[in-house]
């Protein structure tokens, strides 16, 4: 079971992974979101609560089942990666040890963001002395470089985000960042490895994950996406943004060349009015060069511009606009684009919203696909007892607090908050324990200086002293009797 909170819509789906690796759908609903979250961030959290409940509630309708747990997206503006190094130098020639790169990737998880947490921290590469290298483990140098790409979020989103579902009562299965699974389903390793760009055009927001030799190496968010567009509309025309949007669907076109809009053509706006098609092209392209320059940008601000071989993939609902792959390539310079219109996991659904293939489920999709926990608890009491018998034998599904296996760094996977919390009280005694040990150690040194006897200099120095002292005595003693 997965839940997205969007800009537009919270959506929740349930499904189970068959043997052959294909995933069966077997429960889908949306809800709109826009009066709660704003970009992808939640804003107000008792309703988001709420919807969240509602989402759960009619999935467990249909699946007859109680869900137990859920896995989440966690995504939106705040979202952004910044590079961090971290170096680690030596007296002498050093082989490099697990536990010398392990203490590399603590430095740098205890950076310290103004109101900013590290979701996750992806390793670029390693360098020892003048060389970069994959793993470093085993070669001997004097300087040992980590450089790392930290995916930071605002504390008071995150906190939002853990506190609705803590507010619906929903146990939290896994966090994942969902540019991180989107990628992960959309994108081929080819792609990937010899270097592209995923576009994710979404309502509020455009996702831009730049990616070479397998290695995410920059991501940002852009505050803007499809829904401006049909802000745009509804404003110039003075219309309802519901009917400017059937109409950005309509008749909307990212790009067109002057010659291809005829001066005579109009749309429709009401029974009453109508707009010239080169007006309304004018006001749906405005935005649309925007929103792919401003990606275009982004991509540049990589570093790795020149390095992506595999071009540009876009994705997103706003990707369906008629002519944005041209776009690209008018704005950008980007010659090879791919637009992914959906996952590349074999998905059975019978729902229009899975089966229409416009890029609007992929991220929900790709979180689904993500999991790996049984979120399904017991049955639903169909006769309405309250206090169903429970069937002794039967397991409950884990629970989101059993432990786990330590989550891999760089691969998108979220600590929850009381998963952060324990991790912190757990690093917290450690500290103490290894404080109090070095205290004993100290003690004990002091004690064992304390009951050693006197060294043989030491020694010699006090019979010296004792020998000076006695021929002293004898001199006074000797000129007191004359």
């Amino acid at each position: 079971m997965a839940i997205e909170l969007g800009s537009s819509k919270v959506t929740g789906i349930a499904g189970k992974k068959n043997l052959d690796g294909s995933i069966t759908v077997l429960a889908v609903t949306t809800e709109k979101s826009s009066a709660f979250i704003r970009k992808g961030v939640v804003y107000n959290i008792d309703k988001s609560a709420q919807c969240i409940v509602g989402i759960v509630k009619k999935l467990e309708a249909t699946l007859k089942t109680h869900i137990s747990q859920v896995f989440v997206g966690v995504g939106g503006q705040s979202i952004r990666s910044h590079k961090n190094t971290i170096v680690k130098e030596f007296n002498v020639p050093t082989k490099v040890t697990n536990d010398m790169v392990n203490a590399l990737m603590d430095s740098n998880r205890n950076m310290d963001y103004p109101e900013q947490e590290i979701l996750d921290a992806a390793v670029q590469e390693y360098k020892v002395d003048n060389h970069y290298q994959p793993d470093p483990v085993g070669i001997e140098c004097q300087r040992l470089e980590g450089n790392f790409l930290n995916i930071l979020e605002r504390k008071n989103f995150y906190s939002s985000l853990n506190k609705c579902f803590r507010t619906a009562g929903i146990e939290v299965a896994e966090m994942y960042l969902a540019p991180f699974a989107l990628a992960d389903s959309v994108l081929t390793e080819g792609e990937k490895r010899a270097g592209c760009a995923l576009v994710d055009i979404g309502a509020d927001t455009t996702t831009v994950s730049v990616y070479f030799r397998n290695i995410l190496r920059h991501l940002a968010v852009i505050p803007i996406g499809s829904a401006n567009i049909t802000k745009d509309i509804a404003s110039e025309l003075k219309m309802e943004e519901e009917d400017a949007e059937k109409m950005k669907l309509k008749y909307g076109c990212a790009y067109t060349e002057p010659h291809e809009i005829s001066e005579t053509t109009k749309y429709s706006i009401d029974k009453d009015r109508s707009v010239a098609a080169s007006v309304f092209a004018e006001i749906v392209e405005c935005r649309m060069e925007e929103i792919i320059r401003n990606a275009g940008a982004q991509i540049q601000a990589s570093d790795y511009t020149d390095k992506l071989i595999a071009g540009v993939v876009l994705t997103g609902g706003g990707s369906n606009m008629k002519d944005t792959e041209k776009a690209f390539t008018k704005y950008v310079g980007v010659e090879k684009i791919r637009t992914a219109k959906f996952v590349q996991h074999s998905i059975d659904s019978n729902s229009p919203l899975i089966t229409n293939h416009n890029g609007t489920m992929n991220t929900v999709l790709a979180l689904l696909a993500k999991g790996e926990i049984n979120c399904a608890g017991s049955e639903l009491d169909t006769q309405g007892n309250l206090f169903p018998q429970e069937d002794e034998g039967q397991q409950e599904a884990p629970t989101a607090q059993q432990p786990r296996e330590p989550k891999t760094p760089g691969k998108g996977v979220v600590m929850t908050e009381a998963e952060k919390k324990a991790a912190e009280e757990e690093k917290r005694k450690k500290e103490e324990e290894e404080e109090r040990i070095r205290k004993e150690q100290e003690e004990k040194e002091q004690e064992k200086q304390k009951t050693k006897g006197p060294s043989f200099f030491k020694r010699m120095g006090n019979k010296f002293t004792e020998f000076i002292g006695t021929i002293v005595k004898e001199e006074d003693e000797d000129n007191g009797s004359r």
